[in-house]
């Protein structure tokens, strides 16, 4: 990423202040500067809104096939907002390249330089990128919803915003996306190498719950409410189609995950300003 900063933002001589609103300037212009957001939200696009149709279109031409549990369990709104799933890996990579692609490039020496203050640094990545994200994800997140429903024809059944759960799933997966992208920030900050941290981040999410579901039932099925993905499910889903075991509340799984990439973080923001750029 070029380092891009507002002439208020460079420390004078003199000792000028830096503000945080130059700050903030300089890192949104180094998000949006760069293709890998563009490609990232394309990609992000291209699939959760893709899933939705190949869902909506499968679903209405194969409901007659479906068996009675399966309909009775059918859960509308959830099959709409599947690909966020594919999207929160997406936006876990552009996270970790926010920090990872600077410390590449080296460029992370001048915006330290720049901006002595590393916490300051890391708040304004976080609160942009954050922003972008949550963005992002709620547009992400409706669109599917509506284009998934639209998809679903009669005797399909198909949900509306004003059916108990729907408006908090729909809502709930919007905000999963940027945890999700701040927790793979938090990596990156940590870990400071992108295809490390990338790597990281994918075990985390993909890796580690297949290694505890190979444990035995009595531990995996407690220890997996507490995985990324299954608290996503959760977040995403009006009612569960299969019986995955004990879960958290859908909003109690979205508090441990903001706990996740807070912890990240915070490991980062202390690694960032005991490390040497």
């Amino acid at each position: 990423m070029t380092v891009a900063l507002t002439p208020s933002a460079r420390p004078t001589a003199s000792g000028g202040r830096i503000h945080a609103r130059s700050v903030l300037a300089a890192e949104w212009i180094k998000l949006r500067s760069v293709r890998s957001t563009g490609w990232s939200i394309f990609a992000m696009t291209l699939i959760t809104i893709g899933v939705a149709i190949i869902a909506g279109i499968t679903v209405t031409n194969q409901w007659n096939t479906f068996a009675l549990p399966d309909r009775l369990t059918f859960d509308a709104t959830g099959i709409s907002l599947r690909g966020l799933l594919f999207s929160q890996l997406v936006i876990g990579v552009l996270g970790v390249l926010v920090i990872s692609a600077e410390y590449g490039t080296a460029t992370i020496r001048a915006t330290l330089s720049a901006v002595p203050h590393r916490p300051l640094v890391l708040v304004a990545k976080t609160t942009v990128f954050g922003f972008v994200a949550l963005v992002v994800g709620e547009i992400l997140s409706f669109a599917a919803f509506f284009v998934g429903q639209a998809l679903l024809r009669s005797p399909a059944p198909h949900a509306t915003l004003s059916q108990p759960g729907v408006l908090r799933a729909v809502v709930g997966g919007g905000l999963m996306i940027p945890v999700f992208g701040l927790f793979a920030l938090g990596l990156g900050t940590i870990v400071r190498h992108t295809a490390g941290a990338i790597t990281t981040y994918v075990g985390c999410i993909l890796v580690l719950p297949l290694i505890i579901e190979a444990l035995p039932s009595s531990i995996s099925r407690p220890v997996t409410k507490f995985m990324p993905f299954a608290i996503s499910n959760t977040m995403t889903q009006v009612h569960h189609a299969f019986d995955l075991g004990p879960s958290f509340s859908p909003w109690v799984g979205f508090a441990i995950m903001c706990g996740y990439a807070l912890a990240a973080l915070i490991i980062g923001g202390i690694l960032l300003v005991r490390r040497d750029a």
